[in-house]
């Protein structure tokens, strides 16, 4: 059971599912720690997975992919969409509603069941609209994790949101700073920091700084000159968490 996982384990698990969601077919996943019931979402190349047993319900939304425009498009349709007390990404909206009535009707099949969600890069904004959007429909949300996730919303978008939320940065994963804050977006959740040396750590933002400096420094001399996308991966996130002690 879900509960039972410290919570490193926990996080190794949902980074794993957050980088399964990028198949077709998750369902040995699912099997592998016991869920059953699996079932593919797919509409208008939005993408998403769940299974459950008979206490909980996992969900894990597809990140972005290269090679899908809508994906791109997604992403780059950073206008804001007034929502609740705030406004959220538009792009990242319009996604996850692709999704979010099969979602519904998913759940509904498998009532008073802990839903616990996951996602990495645009897969982790999506699962984050989708939590608050259940939320707002009294569903039981346990607990979201979330990968490499770009901002969602306004500040008073994300102080309206009430599920526990453990966001993990690896290092200096160019993705976790779009949209930028001038523009008004905000980061929701507790941040899991994952520094140079591969642990999990609270910095101060100019021990951030220096952290992240030191990456650079080190990609740079290997002739690494993106590292920002490099350390966006989910297998990154999965394999360092792995590392710390999530397995």
């Amino acid at each position: 059971m879900i509960q039972e996982m410290n919570f490193l384990e926990k996080a190794y698990l949902f980074a794993t599912l957050a980088g399964a969601a990028y198949k077709d077919n998750c369902k040995k996943n699912f099997q592998d720690i016991g869920m059953e019931n699996y079932v593919f979402f797919d509409n208008l190349g939005a993408q998403g997975h769940a299974a459950c047993d008979a206490y909980d319900i996992i969900i894990t939304c597809r990140g972005t992919q290269p090679t899908q425009a809508n994906d791109l498009l997604a992403d780059a349709d950073a206008i804001p969409k007034r929502h609740g007390k705030g406004f959220v990404h538009e792009g990242f909206r319009r996604e996850a509603r692709k999704i979010l009535p099969l979602i519904f009707n998913y759940i509904n099949h498998y009532p008073n069941r802990k839903i616990w969600l996951t996602g990495h890069s645009l897969g982790a904004a999506m699962a984050t609209y989708i939590t608050q959007e259940l939320e707002f429909a009294g569903y039981n949300t346990a607990m979201l994790f979330t990968y490499g996730s770009p901002r969602v919303g306004s500040h008073d978008y994300v102080e309206d949101f009430k599920t526990e939320h453990h966001r993990f940065v690896n290092c200096n994963d160019i993705v976790t700073t779009v949209p930028p804050t001038v523009l008004g977006y905000n980061h929701h959740g507790q941040l899991h920091y994952i520094n140079f040396y591969g642990n999990i750590r609270a910095l101060t933002w100019w021990q951030r700084f220096k952290d992240k400096l030191r990456a650079h420094k080190r990609a740079w001399s290997k002739g690494q000159w993106f590292d920002g996308i490099y350390d966006h991966s989910i297998e990154f996130y999965a394999d360092k968490i792995k590392n710390i002690g999530g397995e």
